[in-house]
């Protein structure tokens, strides 16, 4: 008879067969399949271990040293290795476990009134919580399985620090809530009555949706929204003229004149106010996102084209505004052919574009954005990529609406476990898939106990749909329904390699397979919206840490594979290859299915070499928008001027040809949005160094057939 002493000093009977399970489980992790004679084998050798202790009790980590050992001592020291690292993870989790974490805990129920500044949102809390320690109190609390698919690298829990907190992201009904007032927790902010007021409080908008939230926040519909305080401004700059006897034709044009100065001053201010005015206990600007560029009238046409030129112009000396993330949308018949009304509009995009990165542009006449459209409702996406238009609970659109939590797949490890049996990968997909489930259902348990003051601005004040009616202490379940629970992958690419030996860039036949491969995620998410009734998508992880952080782990597990493993980062989700030499008109071809199949979010990224000038940006865009399904664009090169004069510079300039200075600012983009190039992680800057431009390539052009 022998007793095992558990960490917690129970003693319980020993039974062999937990360490069958631990040895089979260790073998799965990295693809292997033992006999049952060898898991006997390796079982009976740890037995024999205790045995020759001659101890009648053994503790847990002494009966786990055994097994380590027997592994090792029968040749399986891979496998070893795979049960050693999953035990210090564990360990670690285990450690975590203290008095601190009993604190956090109720800490994320409810915050001290120690500090009366200190209010109960997202922030305060994060104020009291470390992030890392939050992390890992999050894994100890949820289900075993699904903590170990986190910390071996199966699947990623994206934002963990904020998995018990709140929610990820909004579009925010920007018009209805300006034209209804806000509290901010102070007190009344009524209806603005003229535009540089309603200016000034869209980003007060943004800056307080950011405390309340872990993700990004958008203005989906910028230039309609604001367009509803811009005749209010006229009217005032029109009375106060006539107070001075100005009258006639003399008036009208001295009122346009005094309007169009004063909705510049008013997008300056957003302009320079988004990228200052800090959030998260003053940790960060919002990660903003303005849609615009189809106007529903002359007055929303003004504030979208003042906004593009203001954007252009830059901040104070010049220098490149990191936020927003501007979205153009074009439309057949509304602005992207010379005879539309608003085609202006567009070819100011294009030129701000190719100066300043942003725009980027989005496609209503993909036939899935078109659908919508149709119907009245004005699609938008965000910076990062986060698209939601479907509601399987309420109205359509996306106002009022947003991502509440994202899980990701780490799909080239399944290529590599799969080891070229196509059967095989969709087999272990479909248990990464039913992880990938389990987890943001646990994590739905875990925010339904989240009440509307926990979240008191964006649930407190209406601005998620699902909010309506409910009070400070009711649960935000009903939000939770109305926004989208996504599922998503990275490094396609890198699987297709390790499945084929060649990416959907290199050749038809795994191009046919990428399809099949998010055609299945897709399916699979579809079939849960029946399911649970809830709003679930196919997401294009915008991966920006977690590039690096799955291959880091890969590698440990697997070594260095040829196209797979071989570098710092897996490749954003369904693109093809940052360095792999292609054409801007068969990468366009290549990526633009997956803008469908991914309803989570989706962007494809067009690299050129300098600053390209806008007959090029728009000569792309006619291609993909006229060819293809493609909805969400962005055109990338690297950004560069000196931070003394704001003097923009040519790629290799190490010093300002201006003035001299040697203090070189570098932009680039990143998952999305713009960033400084020294803030990029480790595995994007690797990948940011291995781009290389989509030009001219056999008879494709970089200057694609109008």
């Amino acid at each position: 008879m022998l007793d095992v002493v558990k960490r917690d000093g129970r003693e319980v009977s020993f039974n062999a067969v937990k360490i069958s399970m631990a040895i089979k489980g260790a073998a799965e992790e990295i693809g292997k399949s033992l006999k049952e004679s060898q898991v006997i084998d390796t079982m009976q050798k740890v037995i024999n271990y205790i045995e020759m202790s001659g101890k009648d009790k053994v503790t847990v980590e002494e009966i786990q040293n055994l097994v380590e050992k027997a592994l090792n001592d029968n040749g399986f020291k891979d496998i070893a290795s795979a049960y050693s690292h999953y035990r210090h993870e564990r360990t670690r989790v285990r450690e975590i476990k203290s008095d601190l974490m009993k604190a956090i805990g109720k800490i994320g129920i409810e915050t001290d009134r120690d500090n009366a500044n200190v209010g109960n949102n997202f922030s305060s809390k994060l104020l009291r919580i470390a992030s890392e320690s939050n992390k890992w109190h999050n894994l100890a609390s949820m289900p075993k399985h699904l903590a170990k698919a986190h910390e071996n690298g199966d699947v990623y829990y994206h934002d963990l620090d904020s998995y018990n907190l709140t929610t990820n992201c909004l579009h925010i009904p920007t018009k209805e809530i300006l034209e209804n007032g806000f509290n901010t927790g102070y007190g009344t902010i009524n209806n603005p009555k003229r535009i540089e007021t309603a200016a000034e409080l869209s980003c007060i908008l943004l800056q307080s949706t950011q405390n309340d939230m872990f993700g990004g926040q958008s203005h989906p519909d910028f230039d309609n929204d604001m367009s509803i305080f811009v005749d209010p401004t006229r009217e005032e700059i029109r009375k106060e003229l006539v107070e001075y006897g100005i009258d006639g034709e003399k008036l009208n044009q001295l009122v346009e004149k005094k309007l169009k100065e004063r909705v510049h001053q008013a997008m300056q201010g957003v302009v320079y106010n988004l990228n200052t005015m800090h959030s998260r206990a003053g940790s960060q600007v919002p990660f903003s996102s303005v849609n615009l560029g189809i106007p529903y009238s002359k007055d929303a046409a003004l504030v979208c084209e003042v906004f593009l030129l203001e954007y252009e112009r830059g901040l104070g000396k010049g220098e490149q505004p990191i936020f927003p993330n501007i979205i153009f949308r074009v439309k057949q018949g509304v602005n992207r052919e010379p005879g539309d009304p608003y085609f202006y509009l567009f070819e100011l995009a294009c030129r701000v574009a190719a100066k300043r990165m942003n725009p980027t542009f989005m496609n209503i006449d993909a036939d899935f954005n078109k659908e919508y459209y149709d119907m009245g409702y004005m699609p938008a996406t965000m910076g990062c990529r986060t698209y939601l238009m479907n509601n399987i609970n309420g109205d359509h659109g996306c106002k009022g609406r947003g991502n509440i939590a994202p899980t990701t797949i780490n799909l080239p490890r399944i290529g590599i476990l799969a080891k070229g049996n196509v059967d095989k990968f969709f087999d272990i997909l479909q248990n990464r898939l039913e992880l990938a489930k389990q987890s943001l259902m646990h994590r739905y348990s875990v925010l339904k106990n989240l009440r509307v003051k926990d979240l008191p601005f964006v649930a407190g004040q209406g601005l998620m749909k699902g909010s309506e009616g409910l009070r400070p202490d009711d649960s935000i379940e009903p939000i939770l329904i109305q926004g989208t629970w996504v599922v998503g992958f990275i490094g396609l690419a890198e699987t297709l390699l390790a499945l084929t030996g060649k990416h959907h860039g290199e050749d038809e036949a795994s191009r046919e397979l990428g399809i099949r491969i998010v055609s299945y995620i897709r399916d699979y998410t579809d079939r849960l919206k029946e399911e649970t009734h809830l709003n679930w998508s196919c997401y294009a992880t915008p991966a920006e840490g977690l590039s690096g952080k799955f291959i880091k782990q890969d590698k440990k597990i697997f070594g260095i594979i040829k196209g797979v493993t071989d570098k710092e980062y897996y490749t954003n989700s369904y693109h093809v290859p940052v360095g792999y030499h292609i054409s801007i008109k068969d990468k366009i071809d290549i990526e633009a299915p997956y803008h469908k199949l991914c309803n989570g979010g989706h962007i494809s990224y067009l690299e050129v070499d300098g600053t390209p000038d806008t007959e090029a940006v728009m000569n792309i865009l006619n291609y993909a928008y006229k060819n293809t399904n493609i909805s969400y664009l962005g055109i990338n090169f690297h950004i560069r001027y000196c931070k003394n004069c704001g003097t923009y510079l040519n790629n290799g300039e190490s010093k300002c040809t201006s003035c001299g200075s040697h203090d070189i600012q570098g932009v680039s983009r990143v998952t999305g949005y713009l960033s400084l190039d020294e803030r990029f992680g480790p595995g994007k800057y690797q990948e940011r160094k291995d781009r290389t431009t989509h030009t001219e390539e056999h008879k494709h052009s970089y200057y694609v057939e109008k």
